[in-house]
């Protein structure tokens, strides 16, 4: 496989994302100003039981099975995404001066990044999350880890913490409460606490509140600029493809709290998540002394990141963007008319020579719902 292709551009060609998105979401918190009826104060029903119910039965599968996955290459775009952006974060820690680094994952579930931090040589790791079914999975893959772990092979300590991170204050379920922490990451996370104020502001606490100054809180969540754009732009109140679909219970006016949509991923995801209005986001965050220093959609982190060669070979070796084309002998992820056209319409006006690396039209759409966001606590 050549990846010949990602330093000159997106794996789509896409319009800017703000444009309406941004424009309704702005409108929405202007009318909420002038409203004397706040969203938080408005009764909102607890989702919480639902999310923890569904990652609870959500069945661990082979890397057999995976590899099957309409969404393999997605998947692993997405981990490669999450990979360069630890990476760095521990080397700015590291950069500062801290000789034991210490991370909260906070939402880990079944431990999908134990093996990163590892690769990072941190020293202690805590793991949150609300169902206490992926806890224990993460538990019981980190004991493995352990337990193949060579004699010299050095391997984090690690705590395991069930509990909902939207209600219950993790200083107070700690080992050593005295313990802080120079990385707090929330994959994939942080949108489900937007159901309320209160909700939201206690995840922002736990992230924030035990960091070390100078220490980062990173992260992966839905734009909701781009959500509301592609929902404005539908004839309908859902919008998607074969891999994914979003379902909105109504449109405009947008709530900047509770504002409830429906998000399912192939088999993976299928649960009610929330829109993060993130300069509301971003306010909330200097309560606990913290500013951004970094959002990007995952479109813009990915064109800068992939500039670089270690970045590049890594995202070979993770194979996280599918040949094209495939293999002779072998299939491409979908067979769907017109879902590799972008690649194709590439090679020819760049004289690339094949294969090249990419995403279908389909994965990339779903994958170009989200952003990266880093924040820094302030000395």
């Amino acid at each position: 496989m050549e990846l010949q292709r990602e330093d000159k551009q997106r794996p789509m060609t896409e319009d800017d994302h703000r444009g309406g998105g941004q424009k309704v979401l702005m409108k929405r918190k202007r009318d909420d100003d002038e409203d004397n009826t706040s969203p938080t104060k408005k009764q909102v029903t607890d989702h919480s039981v639902k999310v923890a119910s569904h990652y609870n039965q959500l069945q661990e599968v082979g890397l057999a099975a995976r590899s099957r996955s309409r969404i393999f290459y997605m998947r692993n775009f997405n981990n490669w995404l999450k990979s360069v952006l630890i990476g760095e974060m521990l080397e700015k820690v590291r950069e500062a001066g801290s000789r034991r680094v210490s991370v909260l994952d906070l939402g880990c579930g079944k431990g999908g990044d134990l093996l990163k931090w590892r690769r990072g040589g941190i020293d202690h790791l805590v793991c949150a999350d609300i169902a206490g079914v992926s806890v224990e999975q993460c538990q019981i893959r980190y004991e493995d880890m352990k337990r193949r772990s060579h004699y010299n092979d050095k391997i984090f300590s690690a705590e395991f913490i069930t509990a909902d991170c939207t209600k219950e204050l993790l200083s107070e379920r700690l080992n050593d409460p005295t313990v802080t922490f120079d990385i707090c990451s929330c994959q994939f996370v942080y949108h489900y606490s937007f159901e309320s104020e209160q909700k939201a502001d206690m995840m922002l606490r736990n992230a924030c509140e035990l960091l070390k100054p100078g220490g980062f809180f990173i992260g992966t969540t839905p734009d909701a600029f781009e959500l509301v754009k592609r929902l404005e732009a539908s004839d309908s109140l859902s919008f998607g493809n074969d891999v994914f679909r979003v379902s909105f219970q109504s449109g405009a006016p947008y709530p900047l709290f509770g504002c409830q949509y429906h998000f399912s991923l192939e088999d993976v995801v299928n649960v009610p998540e929330f829109l993060v209005y993130f300069p509301l986001f971003e306010h909330m965050a200097k309560r606990y002394n913290m500013r951004l220093v970094l959002k990007q959609r995952f479109s813009e982190f990915f064109e800068e990141k992939v500039k670089k060669d270690h970045h590049r070979s890594l995202m070979m070796k993770m194979s996280a963007l599918e040949p094209f084309p495939c293999e002779r002998g072998g299939q491409q992820s979908t067979d769907s008319p017109g879902e590799y056209s972008h690649a194709k319409e590439h090679s020819s006006r760049a004289g690339i020579r094949l294969p090249l690396g990419t995403l279908s039209k389909s994965e990339w759409e779903a994958t170009s719902i989200y952003l990266v966001f880093v924040f820094q606590k302030m000395s």
